[in-house]
């Protein structure tokens, strides 16, 4: 079974941003610069970390996660949040899923 590929992330704690550009670096630069934003701002705005995955049988996901000792994080609203961006940013994250299916799985037509 294949593992989760990560495209991009922000946290919080260490204030950085990470990008894969190994693997996405084709993307042109308004995407890469459209996701830093919606990462950086998730982060900002809930603390914690925010992570964009993508899973071959799922598809793209939005992962978030907080330290242990981390007491002013609010789980439930983070994922109400990532659930409002996913509803926010729909169109724009298809578009994301379509391409890691068409040039990094190389899979052609519809999720099967």
């Amino acid at each position: 079974m294949e593992e989760r590929l990560v495209l991009c992330g922000s946290n919080y704690y260490e204030q950085k941003y990470y990008f894969n550009e190994k693997v996405f670096g084709r993307l042109p630069q308004q995407i890469k610069e459209e996701l830093q934003i919606m990462c950086v701002l998730f982060t900002e705005d809930v603390g914690g970390a925010l992570f964009l995955e993508f899973d071959p049988a799922e598809g793209l996901l939005l992962r978030t996660e907080c330290d242990e000792n981390d007491l002013l994080y609010d789980e439930i609203g983070s994922v109400l949040k990532a659930k409002a961006l996913q509803q926010d940013k729909q169109e724009f994250l298809e578009s994301l899923e379509l391409y890691y299916r068409a040039v990094v799985l190389g899979q052609t037509g519809n999720k099967a």
